[in-house]
């Protein structure tokens, strides 16, 4: 499928494949919250689960291609346990970072999932954590957090020193309420999803506010509390729009190119759970109208692999969509 565009016809974006199914462990996902990607196309996920079925709590670290690799953690306050994990980032040896918004953590792992380091406190202070969500690292491999509680945007050392802040309660320029998402551009520049006030903005890496783009609505551009944001090479900007459960891309000055709604198709895993479950694969061919299963259901993340594919947690669908971009003549 082909995304239908408004005044920018150079771009594309077909659908490619869908990853995942709802399981609460192994090849699958449980309430998808973010994606990582590092070397040789591998995908990082943490799912969060649910309150009353926490065993589904954990990171599945998979490939592009659907090639289930291993999954570690698990629900707990333990050493190299979660709460409620919201958001996942690499540092430049592949560590892996995982904020829990729950415990007001951050837990460090190698790539391989053994557990290394946690660092994080609880408050409004220099260094303290009020529900962190969305994490990125920069080129000097800081970390910077979005602080969502406290409405601002922290920089820290990978190993947890703070160093500053950004941002405070409000809906003027560089200000925020309930902020998610967060990614750099090849350039520096910084892309905050800014949750309540229904908007995306960018600052430089000190801070300083540079533009926004977004609105309250459900037309072309605008957002109804976005969660998750990306930009890819070209400085396209892919923005999760959960309330409108639709991927948006903007061009690089705001300009709307393309909103797609879902066009999955069942996975590979999910083919196979079928072929193992006779009475299951039945119960599917009961099913008359395919159509709702194809669409996102509160979008939360969005990530950009080396190869231009477009990957979104779809959460409340347990699985990732992704997408081709293309360059349209």
């Amino acid at each position: 499928m082909v995304s239908v565009h408004f005044g920018v016809t150079s771009r594309a974006f077909n659908y490619s494949h869908t990853v995942g199914r709802m399981t609460f462990f192994g090849e699958g996902f449980r309430h998808p919250m973010d994606i990582a990607i590092g070397k040789d196309d591998r995908v990082y996920v943490p799912s969060r689960s649910r309150q009353d079925r926490p065993a589904g709590v954990r990171v599945t670290v998979c490939t592009v291609d659907e090639e289930y690799l291993y999954q570690f953690g698990a629900f707990g306050e333990e050493d190299g346990q979660f709460i409620w994990p919201v958001s996942i980032a690499l540092d430049s040896q592949e560590n892996i970072y995982v904020a829990d918004q729950w415990l007001n953590r951050i837990s460090i792992f190698s790539n391989g999932g053994d557990f290394l380091a946690k660092w994080g406190i609880a408050g409004s202070g220099d260094g303290e954590l009020g529900q962190p969500f969305g994490m990125r690292f920069d080129s000097q491999d800081n970390l910077y957090i979005v602080d969502s509680r406290n409405s601002r945007i922290q920089k820290f050392t990978k190993d947890g020193q703070y160093l500053a802040k950004w941002g405070e309660i409000g809906s003027g320029p560089g200000q925020f309420d309930l902020p998610w998402g967060i990614d750099f551009d090849h350039e520096g520049y910084l892309y905050v999803a800014d949750w309540n006030n229904h908007r995306v903005q960018k600052l430089t890496a000190d801070g300083e506010y540079v533009a926004e783009f977004g609105s309250h609505g459900d037309g072309a551009g605008e957002f109804h509390r976005p969660s998750g944001v990306a930009v890819d090479m070209d400085g396209d900007i892919y923005v999760a729009d959960w309330g409108n459960h639709r991927l948006q891309v903007l061009t690089a000055d705001g300009r709307h190119i393309s909103a797609f709604t879902g066009d999955a198709t069942l996975s590979k895993w999910g083919e196979l759970s079928l072929e193992a479950n006779p009475d299951k694969a039945w119960q599917r061919k009961l099913v008359r109208d395919f159509e709702p299963e194809r669409r996102f259901w509160n979008p939360v993340a969005v990530a950009i692999d080396s190869r231009n594919r477009v990957l979104v947690a779809d959460c409340m669908r347990h699985r990732l969509q992704v997408y081709q971009k293309i360059y349209a003549s």
